[in-house]
């Protein structure tokens, strides 16, 4: 019996459609890695790709991964459960990554900027062990405002987040499926599927470079009713023109590169 599913929801799962649609970012047999931070965006993420699942017209696997950071080394047994109940491989690691980057040897730098570095570093090498094609990270349409914000105002870069990103060459994809959708959505829908989110334990939780931005942002969005969504409208836009753009190009170079073959041969 098919669930009911109120708005939430049903934005989360369609706007990932329209993404995963629109970018091409799935094909069949890929296999798709996702990174379960415990969080409500990647929980999202998780339930969404397991739906797509039975949507899409072809087959490809889900293996969650999860990195506990080492502040509570249990306090994934909830997303354990989880997994289980609902067919899901996992693969979860307890790790010291986030001690590491609150440690003394580690004052010069900025703690999450290493616990996040050893975190995408381990990510990247259990998708090699894993023969992983696709590594899904759950960042949403609020991500991307910051992130752009935050290289503009802080390295001087027009850049965003792209929603398919090929990274070693080809041989990983990394994903942002609900790059369409906003915050409230995903925990409006978190709530009513009834996710086991847990809190994050780590201390700098609510202070980071991201968090001081998203606050910062709130001020903007009061400079016309609707500026918030425009500002979300107008990223996403350009952010979908610039994955286009380049897929074109890798099509286009790839369609060169086969031509030259050709001619070689004949």
């Amino acid at each position: 019996m098919r669930e009911k599913r109120n708005f939430a929801q049903e934005t989360c799962i369609r706007s990932m459609g329209k993404t995963m649609q629109q970018t091409g970012m799935l094909y069949p047999g890929c296999r798709v890695g996702v990174a379960v931070s415990g969080g409500v965006d990647s929980f999202v993420l998780l339930k969404c790709l397991r739906i797509r699942q039975g949507i899409v017209p072809f087959p490809f696997e889900l293996l969650a991964i999860h990195l506990n950071p080492g502040f509570d080394p249990d306090n994934h047994a909830p997303l354990v459960r989880w997994l289980s109940e609902n067919g899901i491989a996992g693969h979860i690691e307890v790790t010291d990554y986030g001690l590491q980057g609150h440690s003394e040897q580690n004052l010069r730098n900025s703690p999450c900027f290493r616990c996040a570095w050893l975190r995408r570093r381990r990510l990247f090498e259990l998708c090699r062990e894993y023969h992983l094609t696709h590594l899904a990270i759950g960042h949403n349409a609020e991500d991307l405002v910051s992130t752009f914000f935050l290289n503009l105002c802080r390295n001087g870069r027009v850049e965003g987040m792209s929603m398919s990103e090929p990274f070693f060459g080809g041989a990983l994809q990394v994903i942002r499926p609900l790059m369409l959708v906003n915050k409230r959505h995903i925990r409006a829908a978190a709530r009513r599927w009834e996710l086991p989110v847990w809190a994050n334990p780590c201390p700098s939780a609510g202070h980071t470079s991201r968090s001081d931005m998203e606050e910062t942002l709130q001020t903007l969005y009061q400079v016309t009713g609707n500026a918030q969504k425009c500002i979300f409208n107008g990223l996403l836009r350009w952010q979908f023109d610039k994955d286009r753009q380049k897929n074109a190009t890798k099509e286009d170079e790839k369609g060169r590169g086969l031509g030259h073959a050709a001619r070689v041969r004949d």
